[in-house]
């Protein structure tokens, strides 16, 4: 489901003279079908920025990421928003929360399937009198759940979890750790960061080391 060759990607400072700062290099991975693959590196090591290449928040510098048979590097705007609509799915682990928009519609985001949404946050311990009310008003362990309950509503083929634990509590932790690991028996192809050591020990399959 995620094959990445020989990916790199840069940022240039144009505000600092054009500096330029490699961030990632030579970066090889593959991914399949039923997989929770960890990222595991040091602070700055380009975690974070291996998500965004994956999901087309960013333009990747060189080398190549096919995710669900997309080129992620040569896809135009409207063929990756297709891929996120069809097959992936990102938590970032900066949240924003849509204005206007009311919890339950969130988590819908546009799909009929209002009993499993409704379903899923009760298990996520959202309480129903919240479900009417835009999400901008939560804490952010409330917001952070919001958006794992979108992603994992019918989980897609390939998520990308970027530190989708990090301002839960103990028993919504557990209730995550749950949800990833039904998405991956499902057939999910799953790459995530989780600096949580016991969350990490209990999704992973695998572990890929960024230096």
């Amino acid at each position: 489901m995620i094959r990445v060759e020989g990916l790199s990607k840069t940022f240039v400072l144009h505000n600092q003279g054009g500096i330029e700062l490699p961030v990632l290099r030579g970066v090889d991975l593959e991914v399949r079908s039923g997989e929770c693959v960890t990222l595991q590196g040091a602070s700055g090591a380009g975690k974070s920025t291996l998500l965004k290449c994956l999901y087309g928040n960013y333009r990747i510098s060189g080398g190549a990421a096919h995710v669900a048979g997309v080129d992620v590097a040569a896809a135009s705007p409207r063929e990756l928003l297709a891929l996120r609509r069809r097959h992936v799915a990102y938590v970032s682990q900066f949240l924003r929360a849509i204005p206007r928009v009311c919890a339950l519609d969130v988590v819908l985001d546009g799909r009929d399937l209002r009993a499993e949404g409704e379903h899923l946050l009760l298990r996520l311990r959202i309480p129903m009198r919240l479900w009417s009310v835009p999400p901008a008003t939560f804490s952010g362990g409330e917001q952070q759940r919001i958006n794992i309950a979108r992603s994992f509503l019918r989980p897609r083929p390939v998520l990308l979890l970027d530190e989708p634990t990090a301002s839960l509590d103990a028993e919504n932790r557990t209730t995550v750790i749950g949800l990833i690991n039904e998405a991956r028996a499902a057939g999910a192809a799953i790459v995530g960061i989780f600096h949580d050591q016991k969350v990490r020990d209990a999704v992973a399959t695998r572990v890929y080391e960024l230096h």
